[in-house]
């Protein structure tokens, strides 16, 4: 017994004597942000030849005019290309392409290039954003093998990342506007050019934006989301229900879609991992919506680093309700010309499936905004290790409501030829409306009938 507590009274006194200098080191973690890192967490500092410029702020809200359907107008729009890569050039810009945007020049080499513009740092998230990061330092913690987060609220849980799956919960836990009501289209062209627009309402509320939320409330709500497609008419009525959890395994996404043929709401558990939804046409996986999304736990998730590469960045023009979606979507892939990419730090996150777990997707490659914490880019690769989709992200910033937004996700099908983009607006009245404010019986499934027969 004196051999034991002899043995205890140690290991008591050397944690105690650890802790001034845990609390430290967190102290000179936290004054980083703000001073050589921004408040969220990215290098405050230009790289070395000032292709990448330090960040001074962002863009401020009243940048320039917003459209009449919401999206922003272009601040940058006298600008011209630095230059365009193609395949004629391709070999001396190789370092700062990822292996899908390499793939993808290989499989369309006489129509695909890549515009790069003047490189701007324009994202500025809110004050109480930047405040919530501060606070998830040091007491956000991964828990359940790195599937779940405990001490964490607001958005940004890891600004100081230690490994890739600090990097990947922080695209699920960025800011992207808190609460939100959007309509977007999906087109999905087959090799031949040809395609149909989809329709869906989509609204999103962040746990802390619910007009219900109790601040300090035990929960494990990350957030709510529902869409519901409204074109074409064959598919009118269908409207799906999300609530995602912070550990989805502990405790599952729960999710519900109401069939408006059906007349009713049913459970949807599958609406996860490399399910594929009726506006996907099997292009995408309910777990690439967003890039990213769900539990990481099918995954090994390995930090790379960081690389400086040409990323869609401010897609104002690809945004703007100026075009039309003919402009946009053509045969094989994007139409480039109204494309933007600059020059921008990211995040390299690998994960590779593990032993004994089930996914099309045997490994994918990451890259993420060190502005945003959005993916970019992501490169899926089959069961035989080959590539095989490539996605784009192609990011604006909304500089009136501080929220980074996409102008379209998109996916390359290398194998099928054929691609799928979401989350277009360039054709709707009321792309984005971030006055939507919703409680938590909004989300409700009692709620998901009322929506889909109205």
């Amino acid at each position: 017994m004196t051999n034991f507590k002899r043995t205890h009274g140690l290991i008591l006194s050397s944690i105690l004597l650890s802790l001034p200098t845990l609390a430290a080191a967190q102290s000179e973690q936290a004054a980083r942000l703000g001073d050589d890192l921004t408040p969220i967490g990215a290098e405050r500092a230009g790289n070395a030849d000032g292709s990448i410029p330090a960040w001074t702020g962002g863009l401020a809200q009243d940048a320039a005019q917003v459209h009449a359907n919401g999206t922003p107008t272009d601040p940058f729009a006298s600008e011209q290309p630095l230059f365009t890569i193609t395949s004629e050039n391709l070999e001396q810009h190789r370092q700062q392409l990822s292996p899908g945007q390499l793939a993808t020049f290989n499989r369309y080499p006489s129509s695909y290039r890549i515009p790069v513009y003047p490189t701007h740092r324009s994202v500025d998230l809110p004050d109480h954003v930047k405040q919530s990061a501060a606070r998830n330092l040091g007491q956000a913690r991964l828990v359940n093998d790195g599937n779940g987060l405990e001490g964490f609220a607001g958005a940004i849980a890891f600004p100081i990342p230690k490994n890739g799956l600090e990097v990947i919960w922080n695209h699920i836990t960025r800011y992207r506007g808190g609460s939100s009501r959007t309509v977007s289209d999906t087109a999905a062209p087959y090799p031949n050019g040809s395609y149909s627009i989809t329709t869906t309402e989509q609204f999103f509320t962040q746990r802390e934006y619910l007009t219900d939320h109790a601040p300090g409330k035990a929960d494990d709500l990350l957030f709510l989301y529902s869409h519901k497609i409204i074109a074409p008419a064959r598919q009118i009525g269908e409207v799906v229900l999300v609530h995602e959890t912070i550990d989805q395994v502990k405790n599952p996404r729960r999710s519900w879609i109401y069939n408006a043929g059906q007349r009713r709401v049913r459970r949807a558990p599958s609406l996860s991992y490399d399910f594929t939804g009726a506006t996907t046409a099997g292009l995408r996986t309910a777990d690439s919506r967003d890039m990213f999304n769900g539990a990481p736990d099918r995954y090994h998730w390995e930090l790379v680093g960081k690389r400086e590469l040409y990323v869609p960045y401010n897609s104002y023009r690809l945004a703007s309700p100026e075009l039309k979606y003919s402009d946009i979507v053509h045969q094989g892939h994007l139409n480039q010309e109204h494309t933007r990419y600059e020059r921008h730090r990211v995040w390299e996150v690998v994960s590779t499936l593990k032993d004994g777990q089930r996914h099309i997707y045997s490994k994918r490659r990451y890259f993420i905004d060190e502005d945003s914490w959005a993916i970019l880019l992501a490169d899926h690769y089959d069961s035989r290790g080959e590539l095989w989709r490539v996605g784009e992200s192609h990011a604006f910033y909304n500089y009136q409501q501080q929220a980074p937004l996409s102008a379209g996700d998109l996916f390359y099908d290398l194998h099928s030829g054929r691609y799928i983009i979401t989350g277009m607006g360039n054709e709707q009245r009321s792309a984005y409306d971030f006055s939507y404010r919703a409680s938590s019986s909004d989300y409700s499934p009692g709620a998901l009938r009322s929506a889909g027969v109205r």
